[in-house]
This record gives C-alpha cells, structure tokens and sequence, in this order.
C-alpha cells in the first residue's frame, strides 16, 4: 500500500501559519498590523465587494495571504532553499535585479505556480542572494565569505527531511509537522551576532544590508506581509494604531482599477544586538512591518508602459527617505499615470492585462471573444498579479535600512550567476499568466460548445 502523503499545500499553509505566530511573537506591532489590515478587509467586502476591490472569488484566502522576504548569502545557502521550499510546492518565480536601486542583492519569488495551489494557500518568499561581488574593498569582501563559509543555517533534522521528502516524494503527517518545526529555526531572530564588533560595523558601513545578511546565524525573516483590499486606508489608519508607516507607498498610484502591487510598511525595529568578542552592544535596524495591494497582472505590453511611466516620474521626483516629498511625489505618479488606461474594458481590449475567462449567464450565439463578452455569455474577471517589483521592493528595503552612508553600486543583472546558484531556472512569471488566461479561455469556450 502506497504512503499517505501531506500535500506541498497543506504543509505550505501549517508553515506560513507557525512563521506567522513566530513573527507575532519577535514583532508585537505585526499583530497589531494584522488586526488593522482585517478590520480593513472586512470594511472593504462590506461596501464594495470582493469583485470591485479585484478579488473575485478569493474571499478564502485573502485572510491567510502572507508573503515573506529572507536574504541568504551563499549559492549553498540558495540552492538548499529552494529544496526547502519545494518540500512546501514552491518554486522560484521570476529574477529581480536590486542593484540598479543600489542594493547589493539578486533575488527571486518562491511560491506556488499553478491556479489550485495558490487558490489553496498564496505563501510566498521573497529570496535574495547577496553579492559578495559588489563589496568593493576586497579585504572586507574575504572576510565576509569568510563568515559565511562557516555558518550552517538549517538543522540537521531539516536538511534530512527535506531528503526524506524528495526520496519519498512526500512527507506523511508526523513528518510533515516535524519539518515545519524544523524549517522555522531557519528563520528565527538571533540577537546575538556571528562575528565581532569591528567586522560588523564595518559591513554595515558598506551597505547595512551585508551586515543583516553576513552578521548572524542565518536568514531571519525580516518581514510578514498580509494583504489589504485597500493599502490606502490602511496608510491613513497606521498612525490611529500606533505604527509609523514609511511617506510613500511603492508601485502605482491609487487607481479605480488596481494593477501590479503596491506596498507600504512600518519603520524597521532598532534591535539590541551583542557581538561575539564581547564588543560594546549595538543595535540592528531590518525587521519591519510590511502590507501590500495587489492588482492585475500586466501583460508584457502593460508592464512596458507601466515601466516608462514609472521613469518618467523618476526622472522628475524621487521620494525622499524623511518623507519631505511625499505629496509632490505622489501629485507627479497621479499625473504621469493618466497616461494608464483604468479601465477593465480597456486594459483587456488593449492587451496591457491578464484576464481569466469564465461561462456568463447568457446564451452562446457566436462570435469572438469581445462579442460574447458583450453579449454576457462570458465573463471575465482579472488575474491577480502574484509576484513582485524591483523597484517597489528596494524603496521598502532602502526606507527601512537607515540614513548612514554606503558604497554607491553598479547596476550589473546577472541571472545566469543566479540561476546557477539557484540549481534551477526560474519560472517566466509572463508565461505562467499567459497560460492561466489561455487555459481558461479554452475551458469556458469549450463549455459554450465553441471550442
């Protein structure tokens, strides 16, 4: 008789549950955040329903949806990531370049790619590679991998279940609790940090995101993320509740018809840490509170547009760190982005937006897909864009890192160095919506009898 295995989703949804109870308890504010973005859900289903806020038919999984952002520092440490996900049915998804926005990081999105695994549970984590490439004073670049190199960042009893899991092809119940437990050790907050008072000062000089990632004994979580069906609201509420949001939320401006992502945060904790040669103790500032938005995800076409309107505004205003800006920073996004279409109609007749295709309550007479649209007998309703922005998500790194000086960077994408750190090509996260949309389409005209 076969094993009876826990499905990737299930242990995906025991794993992101204990994460969050574990941030709850290191970040108190992250409950308090929790239980504004829930009373603003609810608000929202409320007045305006889960189909005018862009989430049709995902009532159930709004109140779950987490995302997470780690940063490892070794291929080695990469590669076993993404074995550790995979026990979970997430997979990398997309490249992110961030060192063209002056982080020292390359990145992608573990999560789940296919329609039923995110509809049973959307966790995902943002995952970074340091490079080590980038630290230009070669003496500190040596001694950091030289940090890195002794570290061992998961458990014995993980790195054995994740073999178990890949042998087997699954894990049973027990085995199943078991690796969460030990996978979230991987995660925990350390005060006390790997090397001495000096080395650490002076990574952090470099840029304080080496000293996050080579300073201590691995990759805490650095932040939690729940959803919100209007960040808005919730970027006014923040300060009601006593959380501190960031001036500007990241990626789009406020729109009848949301794409893409956005994002806000609460300012990054000042954290005690000790030193291991008994240095005076310091403080580290990473771990912060995160909420975001998501909209429709753009086509190729869309997200070229969405691109250069966002240069444009770049090219006029760049949101200051103390938030001096922020309202002729938002005036200059508003005006630039007349430029968007926000429509539904018009993004899906345009081809700037995925949309996922349903049977509507009409009859099927014919025609092509605008006509049986407009005739009711299909329905289309947006796919949510899953995935992140590069842009967006070093605005949130940068406003929660401090104001001290760093080493200025070189822009230099390298996903082929990524990838095989990784041991894996990453998915086109374009193509995967393409075909959900493709998919679909095919299904609902084939139950019209029009295939």
């Amino acid at each position: 008789m076969s094993a009876v295995f826990t499905s990737p989703s299930q242990i995906r949804a025991q794993f992101s549950r204990a994460m969050s109870d574990m941030y709850r308890a290191e970040v108190p504010q992250y409950g308090t955040l929790m239980a504004l973005v829930s009373d603003v859900n609810a608000e929202v289903l409320a007045s305006v329903g889960a189909a005018a806020a862009g989430a049709a038919g995902q009532e159930s999984r709004i109140e779950v949806e987490r995302h997470g952002a780690i940063r490892v520092g070794t291929p080695a440490e990469l590669a076993t990531i993404r074995r550790l996900f995979g026990v979970m049915g997430m997979v990398p998804v997309g490249y992110y370049d961030l060192s063209v926005a002056g982080v020292p990081v390359h990145s992608t999105a573990f999560r789940p790619k296919d329609t039923d695994g995110l509809a049973e549970n959307p966790f995902r984590v943002f995952t970074s590679l340091l490079r080590l490439d980038l630290i230009q004073d070669a003496t500190l670049r040596d001694a950091a991998a030289a940090v890195l190199a002794t570290r061992s960042i998961f458990t014995p009893g993980c790195l054995a279940l994740i073999e178990r899991a890949e042998q087997q092809g699954g894990l049973a119940a027990e085995d199943a609790a078991r690796f969460v437990a030990e996978a979230l050790e991987t995660f925990r907050w350390h005060g006390k940090s790997t090397v001495d008072a000096d080395l650490y000062w002076k990574l952090r000089k470099t840029h304080p995101l080496i000293a996050d990632i080579v300073c201590f004994p691995g990759p805490h979580i650095n932040h939690l993320t729940p959803r919100t069906l209007d960040i808005d609201i919730v970027q006014t509420q923040m300060p009601a509740r006593g959380i501190s949001p960031k001036a500007v939320v990241e990626g789009p401006p406020t729109r009848r018809c949301p794409i893409l992502l956005r994002q806000t945060s609460f300012l990054a904790l000042s954290e005690p840490v000790t030193f291991r040669d008994g240095g005076e103790a310091g403080t580290h500032t990473a771990r912060f509170g995160e909420i975001e938005q998501r909209g429709v995800a753009l086509t190729a076409k869309g997200r070229k547009l969405y691109d250069e309107l966002l240069n444009e505004v770049r090219k006029v205003i760049t949101p200051a760190g103390d938030g001096s800006n922020a309202d002729a920073y938002r005036q200059t996004l508003g005006d630039v982005f007349q430029a968007f279409p926000d429509d539904h109609q018009a993004l899906r007749q345009q081809g700037l937006a995925y949309y996922r295709y349903a049977v509507g309550n009409a009859a099927a007479d014919g025609g092509d897909v605008e006509a049986l649209i407009a005739a009711g007998a299909l329905v289309a309703e947006p796919i949510t864009y899953e995935d992140f922005l590069p842009v967006s998500a070093a605005g949130i790194f940068q406003s929660n890192l401090g104001d001290e000086n760093r080493d200025d960077l070189q822009a230099s994408p390298n996903r082929a160095a990524f990838e095989q750190a990784l041991g894996a090509t990453v998915s086109d996260e374009l193509a995967l919506y393409a075909a959900a949309q493709q998919a679909s389409l095919d299904t609902a005209l084939k139950a019209l009898g029009l295939a």
